[in-house]
């Protein structure tokens, strides 16, 4: 047996040992032992997501299947989560994402700004700063978005103006590197559609504490610390990398080139462009319309198909939104089952009793966000990380008496935020981390730095921008 193959079994078998030991241990209170064989089967699988001896899909459909057989919920119940609205919202914007690359819009987008921006090494910061901010709304996989489509920007950049990986690194590319990838976290947590795990993080709000959460609404309470940090980023890192070139004539004169290969905006373009926006408009007016935000997504989607910016071949090819819709939708399943088996109320009463010595909700609120930022050192996905810690430490700052709106958004938006610090924490980041620029020490150091800077930013401007805006 090859070594890898052998580090995989060692890792099922854990998540396996771990989840019949809870599935045996003796349902506390008035809880039934179908409770406690739930939590087994939902705690390994949340071990499978971190130590990953399958890929997520395999991990959650064998949960799946294992709840469904054992009795422990109906097959109706086990597969409850794939009719969710919010799973098919990330389906169709992952749809979207290929209608971007597919038709070169994104890459379009990308090089106009630079060629617009991109004179010095700092405005080079801010110009795909402002991509990312652009693209973000309609592409949920931050993977695609910051790798796909803005990381084979940046590495031709760098190579454009003499700065690779070795002695020239710090010619330019330390810096866009960095940089690039930082921004990607900030766009995650400012729009609902950056990153398919805010999706997860509206159901499982709306499950467990009856809050739902709305595209327009989640901008608006991260607007003004999202558009802080997009503002304040780019100048720090440009003033901790101090790049050795300052200006960049050779960025705009890039992006003119390849603009020019791609030539005027195709029809398929112009199409994707007219659907972008207008996805976009519903999306933000849906409060006076009442248009559900899956049902616009819906319809975005069948514009594109009906005027042949996608085919059905890119719908069957777009594995990544298939994949999220088997995880994703299972994992919602499992966990409204823990709702109604009763473990989340169980496990509500036992924080509300235990925080009883805090007597500010907003000192107890801000150790949950700490504690929530920082577990994340120990996950390689924001997936994992919010269907193992979003409930209960939401469940630790509400008992405490902190607002439930504050509450889920703003562990919505670390769940974001808390990526910034390892080379592992989300996709991007080893994709940048790859390339070469930047040794794990200075990528590890000022990720903390950036963490810090994402607290101070978020619960202080944005607590007062909360109280502003009514949230508390």
């Amino acid at each position: 047996m090859r070594n890898d193959d052998r580090s995989k079994l060692i890792r099922g078998l854990i998540c396996v040992a771990v989840g019949l030991i809870i599935w045996f241990l003796p349902a506390p209170g008035d809880l039934e032992p179908v409770a406690m064989h739930l939590l087994g089967i939902f705690v390994a699988t949340i071990l499978g997501l971190i130590l990953q001896p399958l890929p997520q899909g395999a991990v959650v459909i064998t949960a799946v299947a294992v709840t469904a057989i054992t009795g422990t919920l109906s097959i109706g119940d086990a597969l409850n989560g794939f009719k969710d609205s919010t799973v098919w919202l990330i389906v169709t914007a992952f749809l979207f994402a290929r209608g971007l690359i597919k038709t070169g819009l994104g890459r379009r987008i990308s090089f106009m700004l630079v060629k617009r921006f991109g004179k010095s090494t700092l405005g080079l910061g801010y110009a795909l700063a402002l991509s990312d901010t652009v693209l973000a709304p309609a592409t949920p996989s931050n993977t695609a978005r910051a790798g796909g489509i803005l990381f084979p920007i940046v590495r031709a950049l760098c190579s454009s103006m003499g700065s690779e990986p070795g002695p020239t690194a710090k010619r330019v590319g330390q810096y866009l590197m960095y940089n690039s990838f930082q921004i990607c976290c900030i766009t995650s947590a400012l729009f609902f559609t950056g990153v398919a795990p805010n999706s997860l993080i509206a159901t499982l709000a709306k499950e467990n504490f009856g809050y739902e959460i709305t595209w327009l609404g989640w901008l608006w309470a991260a607007l003004l610390p999202g558009v802080i940090c997009i503002a304040i980023l780019p100048w720090i890192y440009y003033k901790i990398f101090n790049p050795e070139l300052k200006y960049s004539p050779e960025a705009p004169a890039l992006a003119e080139k390849e603009l020019a290969k791609m030539g005027p905006m195709s029809t398929a373009e112009k199409g994707m462009l007219a659907v972008f926006l207008l996805t976009l408009v519903l999306w933000a007016t849906s409060q006076w319309t009442n248009l559900n935000a899956t049902a616009i997504a819906l319809l975005g989607v069948a514009i594109l198909l009906v005027i042949g910016v996608l085919d059905w071949q890119d719908v069957l090819a777009e594995k990544g939104g298939w994949d999220a819709l088997i995880w994703f939708g299972g994992l919602v399943g499992l966990a409204t089952g823990l709702s109604k088996v009763g473990i989340i109320g169980w496990l509500a009463s036992i924080l509300e009793t235990s925080l009883g010595g805090i007597s500010s909700w907003f000192l107890a609120f801000i150790l949950v966000v700490i504690a929530y930022t920082y577990s994340h050192y120990f996950i390689a996905s924001m997936t994992a990380h919010a269907t193992a810690f979003f409930v209960p430490l939401a469940l630790v700052a509400i008992s405490a008496g902190a607002p439930l709106e504050i509450t889920v958004l703003v562990l919505g938006f670390f769940n974001s935020l808390n990526a910034v610090m390892t080379h592992y924490g989300t996709g991007p980041a080893p994709i940048y981390f790859g390339a070469g620029y930047i040794d794990q020490g200075t990528w590890w150091k000022w990720g903390f730095v950036t963490s810090l800077i994402n607290l101070v930013v978020w619960l202080g401007a944005g607590s007062l921008w909360w109280k502003v805006i009514g949230l508390w």
